[in-house]
């Protein structure tokens, strides 16, 4: 079956200059090794076909909760319950949790159905093709800051147990990290289901061995202060700025799912499990992540008197005093950092996972090149690298608070599109368009709501908005976005989602399955979801990436005046 045959597209066929076609010369693509085996691009810009989603929801799901195994969660919770007391840390955790839960749910149903990563979702929802390259820096990002911190307390452990100095401690939990990532989810799903049970009981340990040898210490710790000089009160403030702080965590949902695009097709037969699967993998992350901050509260509590302040926020410190109680000395050591080693293990690959692909789509957008998603693996963990050895775990809260501001107003746009916009308004397309071929460069929808809300919210992080706003400026930011995002919608009447209609758009939408087509610049065959006709350059079938790496169009199919020229 021709996917674009005159009878098929009829009157949506774009009009351009045909007689300028001829003039340009038809290139044919061959792509390198890297990215012809998908086994280690894993689509990484691409649209996740039936053909590789072969795990299962039971599979797929482990893998996308195997990388919530980061300690940062304990550094987090220790440093809001020291620097803010029990009751405006203990709040702050809870008010944040709910919210990223939320938020979480359209955003893993969407990536799951239409089986696309975090930023061809963007693109769909509100954004524009060009528009979403912002989104993918503020998404590649929270990959590298998050893999600074989670390695540089993987480093502590290192330098704690066995004397290896910091900076070669940060250069070792890099490199390790990076032959894990190349192949993909086919290694990474083997890896996290391998090492989940493990995990979950050392994870417990500690936890359990203070709570029996010292069966006072969790009532005590409800009066903990830590240094709050509000003491352990709720503070207005203090809630606010620690809710903040856990706030930063919500671009998690964008490594859930780069793992849910996995996800078999949803059928009546399945629908049940799949449901589980998305809700726990996707926004149930941080039902576990909320536990573990309460958990590196309560051990930094518990270690406060002991190490003090600064060293009570280090992960292997709260882990160390919790083996301790039931452990000599030297084996609490060893178990607190194989338990740590294996922790920064789980989450890393993760980071370097989803940097890779953040940094794929935002070059190849950029530069009109993909030389495959290894490659941006090195340059993720280069940046994070770069970020330990300057010691960035030492700026957590300042770090981590500026970030949620910009990280919660591209969620709070993209959610907005996702709940209000489509179904509600009805102004944006029911489906997830990814497609250059059809969209706009710039949607003022999505990428006018983010700009606005960050550049307020940071504006009030800083300061500029008084004491009570600077403390709660990522929830301004949240109300700003989703605010802003139904109003330019209406305001535009959704005129910059679509550029030209896609004539399978109801079908897709309804999760028919299609033939596949081959590809006339690179000659690879691809579902049809993938694949748009061009009608500027290469007069047939195009994929998605060759149409993204395609530098002579100018984007020409999407002039509807037939005077357009080719530049």
């Amino acid at each position: 079956m021709g996917y674009y045959n005159v009878t098929q597209v009829g009157d949506i066929r774009p009009k351009v200059n045909e007689a300028t076609i001829d003039e340009l010369p038809k290139i044919r693509r061959r792509f390198s090794g890297l990215v012809n085996n998908e086994v280690m691009e894993d689509y990484s810009l691409r649209y996740a076909p039936r053909s590789f989603r072969r795990w299962s929801e039971y599979m797929v799901a482990s893998t996308a909760l195997g990388g919530i195994a980061y300690l940062a969660d304990y550094a987090i919770g220790g440093s809001i319950f020291v620097t803010h007391g029990f009751a405006s840390a203990i709040w702050a955790i809870i008010a944040a949790a709910v919210v990223i839960f939320l938020t979480g749910i359209p955003v893993a149903y969407y990536a799951a159905k239409y089986s696309i990563d975090m930023d061809l979702l963007t693109r769909g929802a509100g954004f524009g093709y060009l528009g979403s390259t912002i989104t993918s820096l503020v998404y590649a990002s929270f990959t590298f800051i998050f893999f600074s911190l989670e390695g540089s307390v993987m480093a502590q452990a290192l330098n704690l147990s066995l004397g290896i100095p910091l900076a070669i401690g940060y250069l070792i939990v890099a490199l390790v990290i990076i032959p894990l990532v190349v192949y993909g989810m086919t290694l990474l799903s083997k890896l996290q289901a391998w090492t989940q049970p493990f995990w979950l009981i050392l994870m417990a340990a500690p936890l359990i061995g203070v709570i029996v040898t010292h069966a006072k210490a969790f009532g005590s710790w409800t009066h903990f202060a830590g240094i709050s000089p509000h003491g352990s009160s709720f503070d207005l403030i203090g809630f606010g700025l620690g809710a903040g702080v856990a706030l930063s965590l919500i671009g998690q949902i964008g490594e859930q799912v780069d793992y849910l695009r996995f996800m078999p097709p949803k059928t009546r037969q399945n629908s049940k499990k799949w449901w589980a699967a998305v809700i726990s993998a996707g926004p149930g992350w941080v039902v576990l992540g909320a536990f573990k901050q309460m958990v590196g509260g309560f051990l930094a509590f518990y270690v406060f008197s002991t190490v003090g302040s600064t060293k009570a926020v280090e992960p292997i410190q709260q882990i160390l005093g919790g083996f301790k109680t039931f452990l000599s000395p030297g084996l609490a050591i060893t178990i607190a950092t194989i338990f740590v080693i294996l922790s920064q293990i789980k989450i890393n690959v993760t980071n370097a996972y989803s940097g890779s692909l953040s940094w794929s789509n935002f070059f190849s957008r950029v530069l009109h090149s993909h030389p495959g998603r290894v490659v941006w693996i090195f340059f993720n963990v280069g940046i994070a690298l770069t970020l330990m050895e300057l010691g960035v775990f030492g700026f957590l809260n300042t770090v981590l608070g500026f970030y949620s501001n910009v990280g919660i107003a591209w969620m709070g746009a993209v959610v907005a599109d996702l709940v209000i916009n489509k179904p509600l308004l009805k102004i944006s397309p029911s489906y997830i368009e990814f497609k250059r071929a059809h969209l706009y460069k710039i949607n003022p929808v999505g990428f006018g709501s983010m700009i606005v809300a960050s550049a307020i919210s940071i504006f009030a992080f800083f300061g500029g908005m008084g004491s009570y706003l600077q403390a709660f400026s990522p929830f301004l930011a949240l109300a700003i976005a989703m605010l802003l995002s139904p109003i330019i919608a209406i305001l535009t009447k959704g005129k910059y989602y679509i550029a030209r209609e896609n004539p399978y758009a109801e079908v897709i939408a309804k999760g028919q399955k299609l033939p596949n087509d081959t590809c006339v610049v690179c000659n690879e065959e691809y579902e049809i979801a993938d694949l748009a006709y061009c009608p500027a350059v290469h007069e047939g079938i195009i994929c998605s990436l060759c149409c993204t790496l395609e530098k002579q169009c100018h984007d020409n199919c999407k002039l509807d005046v037939a005077s357009a020229s080719i530049r």
